[in-house]
C-alpha cells in the first residue's frame, strides 16, 4: 500500500473504533449538549490521551501481565463499572436540573470531561488488552480486518489493510481525532435546533453509563469470584 492509502485506512480504522455507542461517546455526548463543543472535545481527547498511553505502553510491553493476571483484570473491570455507575449517577442529577431548573451543585469544570473520560479509559482492560493485539498489530508487517477488529460485524471483510507502516499509526489517531471533534459539532448544532436535546441526550447517556456499569461490575464478578473461590480453598486445602 502507498503512504496516502495507508493513511486513509487509518483514518477509516480510527473512525470505526471511536464511532460505535458506549460509555466514551456517551460521556462526550454528555459533555457536549451541556456544556458546549470544547467541553465534549475535552472528553474526547482524555479517550484518546488514554489510547495514547496504552499505545506506548503495549509497545514496550508493560501492559502484557493483565494477559496473565485475572485478578488484576477483574479489578479494573469492577473500578470500570464503578467509576460508569457514579458517572450515570452525575449525568442523572444534571438531567434532573435541566428539566426542573433547580440548582443541583454540580460546579461547571472545563477539564472534567477530560478527566471523566481519561478515568474510565484507564480503568478499562479491554482497551488495553485492544492495544496489545489489534494496536499493537499495526506496526508488525501483515493484514489486519478493520472492521471486524474494530467489532463491526456487519462490515467484516469489506476493508482488510496492509499494516507495518507508521502512516497506518497516525491515520488511525487522525481518524479519532476526526471523531472527538465532529461528533461533538454535530450534537452541538442539532441542540441549536432543537432545545429538548441537551437534557434527552444526559438523560440517554446516564442510561448507557448506568447500562454499561452493571455489565463491568457483572463481568468483574465472573472473573474474580472463582479466583477468590480458588485462593480459599488453597488456604483451607
Amino acid at each position: 500500500m502507498t503512504v496516502l492509502a495507508s493513511l486513509l485506512a487509518g483514518v477509516v480504522f480510527g473512525l470505526a473504533l471511536a464511532a460505535p455507542p458506549g460509555p466514551m461517546n456517551a460521556v462526550i455526548a454528555e459533555e457536549s449538549v451541556l456544556r458546549g463543543w470544547t467541553a465534549g472535545v475535552r472528553a474526547g481527547l482524555g479517550a484518546a490521551t488514554a489510547d495514547a498511553i496504552f499505545f506506548v505502553l503495549a509497545l514496550v510491553g508493560a501492559v502484557g501481565f493483565l494477559n496473565r493476571a485475572p485478578l488484576i483484570k477483574g479489578v479494573m473491570v469492577g473500578v470500570g463499572g464503578l467509576l460508569m455507575l457514579y458517572y450515570a449517577y452525575g449525568a442523572a442529577r444534571e438531567v434532573r436540573g435541566s428539566f426542573l431548573g433547580v440548582d443541583t451543585d454540580i460546579v461547571d469544570d472545563e477539564s472534567a470531561g477530560f478527566r471523566k473520560a481519561l478515568a474510565l479509559a484507564l480503568a478499562n482492560p479491554y482497551q488495553v488488552l485492544f492495544w496489545l493485539t489489534v494496536g499493537v498489530g499495526l506496526l508488525e508487517p501483515g493484514r489486519v480486518d478493520v472492521f471486524a477488529a474494530a467489532e463491526v460485524a456487519e462490515l467484516a471483510g469489506a476493508l482488510v489493510v496492509e499494516t507495518g507502516s507508521p502512516a497506518l499509526v497516525v491515520g488511525f489517531f487522525g481518524g479519532i481525532g476526526l471523531w472527538v471533534t465532529g461528533f461533538p459539532g454535530a450534537l452541538v448544532a442539532a441542540r441549536r435546533r432543537v432545545e429538548a436535546l441537551a437534557p434527552a441526550v444526559a438523560a440517554l447517556s446516564a442510561l448507557l453509563l448506568a447500562a454499561f456499569g452493571v455489565l463491568f461490575l457483572v463481568d468483574a464478578a465472573g472473573t474474580l469470584v472463582p479466583v477468590v473461590e480458588a485462593a480459599l480453598s488453597g488456604l483451607v486445602g
